[in-house]
């Protein structure tokens, strides 16, 4: 009996991933990587992602995969300096996590619309477990075992780091919630430099676009919302041959990431997904060094410490 729910299972997740396919070959238009050299990507294998998709990655590119300590999304925040943001604008406490993410860990929950739950619940349930990428927590009882954290550096020949790895799992089941690639870039239609993000999808990739931006108090956010292709967003692609990518670019779907200090010194993150200008799902996380980490180097510092604006 178990056999069979579980073929049924992975036969359903098998027609939405065809029918997300056949959306993307409907709606979508064709572009030679050539053409968009920004939007090229590590793309995923036909069926699974999981942890080990790094390993793969690094053996197809001939990278060298380390995890290393003290490692970060962003190794030079300065690399996103542009004419619409300053990176000294920022609290001090927040570019350390950024260049030190390995250094800290999360403890997150999430809320999840009534009007998107049964929706977001069939798409994680039978593709998203199925691929063993993007486990959307439905529930914040799904992250109350909490979630581990890995940054993953892959290098080149010479030492250059090419991507950076984001691996966020769930420990209470293992479940893959996010095997992301991490690198800054430009767009087009968008004047600085974005923090690039690719989630490999079977034969392809989710990937986002988002423009920093330092407010006045010296917090941050990241904004995936424009408003034409070639502008921040989220685009979704899959592989057609090896010299073309089909692409729907979908600006009615933004994400904004706020991340700042409280008023008890604590760095947190609001992270907000919008469809149509409906909430989908607000994702909420608690920053804090790791306990064996000592100094002031990576301690949260008080509103006091932000730099010039």
């Amino acid at each position: 009996m178990a056999e069979t729910l579980g073929s049924i299972h992975d036969l359903c997740g098998l027609l939405l991933q065809q029918f997300i396919d056949l959306w993307l070959y409907t709606c979508g238009r064709r572009h030679r990587r050539s053409d968009v050299p920004w939007m090229v990507c590590p793309t995923g294998p036909p069926d699974r992602i999981g942890e080990h998709w790094y390993e793969q990655l690094a053996a197809s590119e001939n990278l060298t995969l380390k995890i290393s300590t003290g490692s970060g999304l962003v190794p030079d925040w300065n690399d996103l300096r542009g004419p619409s943001f300053d990176p000294n604008a920022v609290h001090p406490a927040i570019r350390d996590f950024y260049e030190h993410t390995s250094l800290y860990h999360l403890e997150a929950w999430s809320e999840v619309s009534l009007l998107m739950r049964f929706f977001l619940w069939g798409l994680v349930t039978f593709a998203s477990r199925r691929m063993q990428q993007l486990n959307f927590p439905v529930s914040s009882m799904e992250l109350a075992g909490g979630m581990s954290s890995e940054i993953i550096e892959l290098t080149d020949s010479n030492g250059r780091r090419k991507y950076t790895g984001w691996l966020r799992r769930m420990k209470k089941n293992g479940y893959v919630i996010y095997a992301g690639i991490y690198t800054t870039g430009t767009v087009p239609e968008y004047d600085g430099r974005c923090v690039k993000v690719s989630f490999p999808v079977p034969r392809g990739s989710s990937t986002v676009f988002l423009r920093p931006e330092a407010l006045p108090d010296g917090s941050f956010k990241l904004i995936s919302q424009g408003k034409q292709f070639g502008d921040s967003g989220f685009y979704r692609l899959i592989e057609r041959g090896r010299d073309f990518y089909q692409v729907r670019y979908l600006k009615t779907l933004h994400e904004v990431f706020h991340v700042y200090v409280d008023g008890e010194g604590v760095l947190r993150t609001d992270h907000s997904i919008r469809y149509l200008g409906v909430q989908v799902m607000r994702l909420h996380y608690k920053i804090e060094a790791k306990d064996e980490v000592q100094g002031p180097k990576n301690a949260v510092k008080t509103q006091d410490s932000v730099g010039p604006r």
